[in-house]
Formats: structure tokens, C-alpha cells, sequence
């Protein structure tokens, strides 16, 4: 990567940080992105803190995507921008109203030491509750001083005391204005109720408004700072996160994608209850006992948000095999709740068990997907030839069936899908999907005219070197395609696995020391050679297989 001048000459100014206050004062507002990077970059955390404190701009984003390989901003840098931000609202110089940390998160243990959503989160909410905290410490000091004034403007009116009385009453007097202070608190803060209760009936009244959006401006008013982040929750920071997105204060907190682990239902609707209504764009739901009547009872509420266009639903018990009492009627209430989701484009389902339940599922969605997620769901015949049908298959640009196991009835289904999706889909997964080299075979032609396909993973199938001869000679004929991630043949596994082994067994059983893998590397690496496709990146590491470095 080249840097230009301008990232250059950045990174030699905050370098040396004795040498900020002479350079300071003197940079023009273009140039604080650029430096800020630079401290970003070379975890600078002094410099990124006397940058953000000062920040001559409105909005500031410090969460935008990064390229392959780059790291995200150092755990230090980050908690040091947090803090500027709340020393900034008291620094006539900065003019920051909207911190935008979308993104911002990494992954925790990674390199360069960067901060993960669960900790981000965490710090987030110990910004809002200090901001809130400084405020109310100088309000009530606002407060004092002004009551101090008053008394000093009447006593000189009325020339009751002397210089010398005033200072022997001095410690009665402290006594004396406490009880003011409490007293003007009680009257200003009943006051200040009635004068919010009367614009909300207000709004509510006026043309087009609902109470909440007449709440949510009126909750606005007062704040300095709108703060938007990617918010990761669990129950031990459940507590933490609703204090601090309930919080009225001078830093309102925002979320754009809502993830929770482990929280009860009962536990999500309340968060969900306190997000503002405008930005929310995705929620996604892992390890939460929801089952079907749970997740019914939470699709009402995800429908008053109204840009809401990603759902997904991992391990969350959702299990349509069993007859339950009220299963019939919870499964009418779900159908209903997601017939509410207007703008749903994305869904994801993983491990739920709802065999010949997807038509009912996905025909009550009113728009079409652009990406269907659905692995380790036991899709039935029935399921795959309905979603092959459906008005979903041609507006799809991303489909993952992993660990949906495929056979001659159900690869028919998989083939007219992708006839229908080919023009825009990009990103395809049939990971462990048991396709055989006679499977492959049929499903290869489909594959092929994907015209669009950028991603393609079929790790965990049993296939041979021939087979995956064949597969590399298709893709190199696939223009668009950048990553193929193949398994590994089933002649470099060790003796004694199962004529059609399943995907666990071919990922717990030992590849054959005595194979040399890399022979299957260089052989399917010179088919690519002879069909001159530098661009596509051929692997079999699934660990480290990363569809979106393609995007």
C-alpha cells in the first residue's frame, strides 16, 4: 500500500507528542482526519485524545470498513477517544455532534491488541453514565452558584447584613442554601415534568406523530453528542447496557446492529423497548432460549423499527418437530409477526429446527430476500423445492445451506434455484452438504452459469481429486469468481473412513501423513495456471476462509 503525502507527514507530527502544543492550534480542520489516522495507526493514544477533544467537525466516524489484512484502532486509542469525547462537551472547541463508532469493533485476542464488541459495549455505556454524571455535577453547581447570587443581589437591595455578619453567618448560610437547593430542585423538577408531559400531548396530537417518535424528539433536545455503535450484549452486561441507553443525558446512545447472547425474552423486548426507533438495522439473537412462542412475541416489537432489514436467529430453540400445546396457534402469531417486517431483506436462520416449515416461514415475508442463511436446519424435499419456486430465488445474492445434506431427490431442487438466482447471486455455501463426485457433477452446470458468483465454499463434501479437477476447471470459466474454498480429496485422508462419510467425520479423521497435500495444491493450482486466472484464490483452510475479503 502506498501512502500519500499528506498520511506521510501525518504520522511524523504525532509521533512526538511533547511537540503537540506547538502544532496544535495551528491545523486546519482538514487536516484532523488525516492525523487522527495517523494516531489511530501508530497507537498514539495522547494525540488521539487532544485531537477528539478539540474535533472541528460535526460528525466524526471512526468505525468505517477496513481493507483486507488491516487491523482495527488499539484497545488504548479507543478508550482514549471515549474519554476526549466526554472532556470535549465542555471545550468550546469542539463542535462534534455525531460520533459514529459503526464497526469499530474487532476481535478480541486479535492482532494489534484491538477492542471486541462485548468490551466496546461496556465502555460505550461507562461514556454515557460519566457524561450524564458530569452534568448533573454541574448542574447542581449552576445551581448553587445562582442561588448564591440571588441572595447576594437581594442582601445588597435591602442592606440587611455587613461585611462582618456575612462572614459569622457564613457556615449557617451553607446550612440554609442546601435546603434552597432542594427545595428550587423539587419545584423545577415538577415544573420541568408538566412542561415535558405538555409537548408530548402536543406532538402526539399533531398530524402523522405517535407518542413514542414525540418521546424520542423531546428526549433529543437536550443532548450534545448522538453516539451510533454496533452494540453486543450479554446477561453480564444486560444491566449495564439498559442504564446506559435509557439514560437521559448530553450523550444519547444509538445502535445500528443489536447482538444478544444468552438474554431471556423477557430481557430483550425491554432493551428493545428502550432503542430509539430510527437506525436500528439488524438484530441478531444467539444462544436464547426463544422457542416459537418467544420469538412471536418479539416480532411485533422489531416491527415498530422501521429500517429494519436483518434478522438472525442462532441456536435459539426453535423446534417445529414437536408437538406442543399452542404450537398451531404460535406458529399462526409467528407467520403474523413477519408479515409486519417491511423492509426484512436479510434472514438468518441456524440450527432451528423446523423441517417442512419454510414455505410457511418465508411466504409471509412482504418483500423478497437478498440473503438467506439457513444452515444446520434439516431442510427437507419439500423445503428446497418451495425456496427453488419461490419469489425469494431470483433476488438472492447470497445463500448458505450448509450442513443441509443433499441426495439425488433434492439436488434437482438445488439446480433450479440456482437457474433462478444466477444473474445476482454472489456468495454460495454447500458446506458439508454430502456431495459426492456424481452429485457435483449434476450440480455443476447450475453452478456454472452463476455468472455473478464472487464466493463459492464447499468444504466437508466427499469428493475426489477428479472431482475437484472438474469443480476448478468450472470455476476458472466463471468470471466473477474470486475464492473457492474446496475440501480436501478423499485420497489424502487416512484408511478406514466410510465410503459416504458425513461432514463430522471428515472433519475429526486425520488426513494420511504419508499423502503430501500439497500435491493436490500444485494440481489443482496449474489448472488455473493453464487458464490464465491469476484473480481466483484457490484454498481448503475453512478456519481462516473469509468470504466478504472478496467484496
Amino acid at each position: 500500500m502506498v501512502l500519500s503525502l499528506v498520511s506521510l507527514c501525518a504520522r511524523e507530527v504525532v509521533r512526538d507528542h511533547s511537540s503537540s502544543p506547538c502544532w496544535l492550534r495551528w491545523v486546519p480542520r482538514e487536516l484532523y482526519t488525516p492525523l487522527l489516522d495517523a494516531s489511530f495507526t501508530g497507537c498514539r493514544p495522547l494525540a488521539v485524545g487532544e485531537l477528539v477533544q478539540r474535533w472541528p467537525e460535526r460528525t466524526l466516524r471512526v468505525g468505517r470498513r477496513r481493507k483486507p489484512g488491516q487491523t482495527g484502532p488499539n484497545r488504548l486509542c479507543v478508550q482514549a477517544l471515549l474519554l476526549a469525547v466526554v472532556r470535549g462537551m465542555s471545550d468550546q472547541r469542539c463542535a462534534l455532534q455525531v460520533l459514529d463508532l459503526c464497526g469499530l469493533q474487532g476481535d478480541e485476542g486479535g492482532m494489534g491488541d484491538p477492542m471486541g464488541g462485548w468490551s466496546l459495549t461496556v465502555a460505550l455505556c461507562t461514556m454515557v453514565v460519566q457524561a450524564r454524571t458530569r452534568a448533573q455535577r454541574a448542574q447542581r453547581e449552576r445551581k448553587r452558584l445562582s442561588v448564591l447570587q440571588r441572595e447576594k443581589d437581594v442582601k445588597r437591595e435591602r442592606g440587611e447584613k455587613t461585611d462582618t455578619d456575612e462572614l459569622r453567618g457564613h457556615d449557617t448560610e451553607e446550612l440554609d442554601l442546601c435546603g434552597t437547593v432542594e427545595e428550587d430542585e423539587v419545584i423545577l423538577g415538577v415544573r420541568r415534568r408538566m412542561e415535558v408531559e405538555r409537548k408530548r400531548e402536543t406532538l402526539v396530537a399533531g398530524p402523522g406523530g405517535s407518542r413514542r417518535d414525540a418521546e424520542e424528539k423531546d428526549e433529543n433536545a437536550d443532548v450534545s453528542v448522538h453516539v451510533r455503535a454496533d452494540l453486543f450484549v450479554n446477561a453480564r452486561s444486560l444491566e449495564r447496557v439498559r442504564g446506559a441507553v435509557g439514560a437521559l443525558g448530553p450523550l444519547r446512545l444509538q445502535c445500528r446492529y443489536l447482538r444478544v447472547e444468552e438474554v431471556s425474552v423477557t430481557s430483550i423486548k425491554t432493551l428493545l423497548g428502550l432503542l430509539p426507533r430510527q437506525g436500528l438495522l439488524g438484530v441478531d439473537v444467539r444462544y436464547s432460549s426463544l422457542g416459537v412462542a418467544g420469538l412471536a412475541e418479539l416480532l411485533p416489537l422489531l416491527s415498530t423499527f422501521p429500517a429494519l432489514s436483518s434478522l438472525r436467529l442462532h441456536y435459539c430453540n426453535l423446534d417445529f418437530r414437536r408437538d406442543h400445546v399452542g404450537q398451531e396457534e404460535a406458529l399462526r402469531d409467528l407467520c403474523q409477526g413477519l408479515t409486519q417486517l417491511q423492509e426484512l431483506r436479510r434472514l438468518s436462520l441456524t440450527a432451528l429446527r423446523l423441517p417442512g416449515q419454510l414455505r410457511v416461514l418465508l411466504s409471509s415475508l412482504p418483500q423478497p430476500l437478498e440473503v438467506l442463511e439457513l444452515p444446520y436446519l434439516s431442510l427437507s424435499p419439500g423445503d428446497l423445492a418451495y425456496l427453488s419456486c419461490s419469489h425469494h430465488a431470483s433476488t438472492l445474492q447470497q445463500l448458505d445451506l450448509s450442513e443441509n445434506r443433499l441426495d439425488e431427490n433434492t439436488v434437482t431442487s438445488v439446480c433450479r434455484l440456482l437457474s433462478q438466482a444466477a444473474s445476482g447471486l454472489q456468495h454460495l455455501s454447500l458446506t458439508g452438504c454430502g456431495l459426492t463426485d456424481a452429485l457435483l457433477g449434476l450440480l455443476l452446470p447450475s453452478l456454472g452459469g452463476c455468472r455473478a458468483l464472487k464466493s463459492l465454499a464447499l468444504a466437508l463434501n466427499p469428493l475426489s481429486v477428479a472431482g475437484l479437477v472438474d469443480l476448478v476447471r468450472m470455476a476458472v470459466r466463471m468470471p466473477s469468481l474470486r475464492q473457492l474454498l474446496y475440501p480436501n480429496p478423499l485420497e489424502d485422508y487416512q484408511p478406514g473412513l466410510p465410503d459416504l462419510p458425513s461432514s463430522a467425520q471428515l472433519l475429526d479423521w486425520p488426513l494420511d501423513a504419508v499423502t503430501d497435500i500439497n500435491v493436490t495444491s500444485s494440481q489443482l493450482n496449474r489448472v488455473l495456471i493453464e487458464s490464465g486466472r491469476s484473480d481466483l484464490f484457490l484454498t481448503c483452510d475453512l478456519l481462516n476462509y473469509d468470504k466478504d475479503l472478496v467484496d
